[in-house]
């Protein structure tokens, strides 16, 4: 047997962890439903979870202020969601028959939105519901994901990869399983999730770590350049050549990233393949002989490279050979409850990076929760490089003072509708489940005060920083209506707001007016009129 077959054979042992039957989980014995904090106003929660004993006793799981107790991957330490504006009258999570998830009100006075639609009484969701993620928003401040997890030991060391999700600690068993292999790994995935941090991760974790990693597009590189690219060329061996060891040469000892490889030229193909044998040799352009290589070759495409072999336009040799061990990265649509984790650790980076990092220790990073639900609820089909642009366009696109503000692109590009899965549900008790899309209202027609809902009067002030004037104009009534309809549906003002609260506000916003108004849903200038009122500073 040679050494490249028993590294071989060692592959066997790559198989998902096992745990032990749980006979009353009820929902198979590896997965148990899940709560991960998407969004929170203390950014260091973002990524916390719970995992959820529900049990088919009717007893259900309380989601309040005070329930359930969350927790960082990886640690004990253990705390409620602990925003004051979670109410502590709690909504309920019921188990029902055939894996499905009942989420009731229960008459709590919380503001809660699943899939984008507002929860009036209680709404069922199915098995396939839960595969994709249920998105919840609490009091527009707070961002859950109800989806399914394992109960496992999370990783000490994240390999550089950003996530705590189940599929994503599956990435990084298989990286340290493969790092001191020899083997030829190939690396398949979608574009944008992240093939060439995993190749990196790989030849980190292994033996080669001190050697050179070298990194090759070959989607970047010109066919007729391509072979003296990769494997170098003699002085004279075409016209303007100089003696080169290429790639091949660079990585030496090291590791050889060819991304992009499904773009590679037939006749490159077959020398790669040669490389790849035992006692690997390379053929430098316009030598008489071979040399030996010693280079570990990791490939990635997110081309479909079995449809290039049955169209010729690649050898299936070289993708048995290249593929001893295939390394598939889930997008991100398979692994939503890691937007959460991504979205804070990108916006962490960019606002370093553009001299903004001020306004993390200032708290004045605030995002609506629609917001974040969106970035959770959608498709990303340009996955986490996709959703790092979203983050630095964010950054850019804000005033150095005040709220984040997503912009018209950024609301443009989310309104792309979901995935069924995710804004499935079915209602009950008077639910009305998915909003149907309204058609458009002319800007010149004026509205009757009586056509506009308490849900659209909210969602109106908190777009307009409840500003009355401004949410007027956007509902197209009389500005005296505006109060009325307050009035009516009994929206908090802020002469309702009490010193102790206020206080408290001041102290989590580091004294930010704008920042605590919008945190307590009122108007700045009504809200220093009060403080003025209290007398406070």
């Amino acid at each position: 047997m040679s050494s490249q077959d028993a590294e071989l054979s060692t592959l066997d042992g790559l198989s998902p962890p096992t745990h032990a039957d749980d006979p009353e989980a009820g929902f198979g014995s590896t997965h148990v439903p899940t709560l991960t904090i998407v969004w929170h106003p203390t950014l260091e929660r973002v990524g916390d979870r719970a995992l959820l004993p529900l049990r088919p006793d009717g007893s259900g799981v309380l989601v309040s202020r005070l329930e359930p107790d969350f927790s960082r991957p990886g640690s004990s330490k253990r705390e409620p969601l602990a925003d004051a504006h979670v109410s502590r009258t709690p909504i309920r999570l019921l188990w029902l028959e055939n894996k499905c998830i009942r989420i009731e009100k229960q008459g709590s006075p919380t503001r809660v939105v699943v899939n984008g639609a507002p929860l009036e009484s209680c709404r069922d969701f199915s098995a396939n519901d839960l595969q994709a993620g249920i998105v919840l928003e609490l009091a527009n401040r707070v961002v859950l994901l109800l989806h399914l997890d394992e109960v496992r030991q999370e990783s000490e060391d994240t390999l550089g990869l950003v996530g705590a999700s189940l599929a994503i600690e599956r990435v990084r068993r298989e990286i340290r399983q493969l790092a001191s292999l020899d083997v030829p790994v190939l690396v398949r995935g979608e574009t944008g999730t992240g093939k060439e941090l995993v190749a990196r991760a790989l030849h980190d974790t292994g033996t080669r770590r001190n050697r050179p990693f070298v990194p090759v597009n070959m989607g970047a590189i010109p066919p007729t350049l391509a072979a003296s690219a990769l494997f170098g060329a003699d002085k004279g061996a075409f016209t303007g050549a100089v003696r080169s060891h290429g790639y091949f040469g660079s990585a030496a000892n090291g590791t050889l990233f060819l991304d992009e490889v499904g773009e590679m030229p037939l006749d490159v193909q077959a020398n790669l393949l040669r490389a790849l044998d035992d006692g690997g040799e390379v053929q430098t352009l316009g030598a008489s002989h071979m040399r030996e290589t010693l280079a570990r070759i990791v490939a990635a495409t997110d081309a479909d490279l079995e449809a290039k072999v049955q169209s010729g336009a690649f050898r299936a040799p070289l993708l048995h050979r290249l593929a001893s061990y295939e390394l598939v990265i889930p997008p991100l649509r398979q692994r939503r409850d890691d937007i959460g984790r991504l979205f804070v650790h990108f916006l962490y980076a960019e606002l370093d990076r553009f001299g903004k990092a001020d306004r993390i220790a200032a708290n004045k990073v605030w995002l609506p929760a629609s917001f974040l639900a969106a970035l959770v609820r959608h498709d990303w089909p340009g996955n986490v490089r996709q959703l790092r642009n979203v983050v630095r366009q964010l950054v850019l696109g804000s005033h150095d003072a005040g709220p984040l503000d997503p912009g018209p692109a950024l609301a443009a590009l989310l309104a792309t509708p979901p995935p069924p899965a995710v804004g499935g549900g079915v209602s009950l008790g008077g639910d009305g489940g998915a909003p149907a899309t309204k058609a458009p209202i002319s800007p010149r027609r004026s509205r009757k005060p009586s056509d506009v809902t308490e849900e659209e009067l909210l969602e109106a002030l908190r777009a307009c920083n409840f500003d009355m004037k401004a949410t007027a104009e956007r509902l197209r009534i009389p500005r005296s209506s505006i109060y009325n309809l307050v009035e009516q549906h009994k929206v908090r003002r802020a002469s309702d707001l009490d010193k102790e609260e206020i206080l408290r506000c001041s102290r989590e916003c580091d004294g930010n007016v704008e920042l605590m108004a919008r945190n307590l849903g009122v108007s700045k200038v009504a809200l220093q009129r009060r403080m003025r009122e209290l007398k406070i500073g």
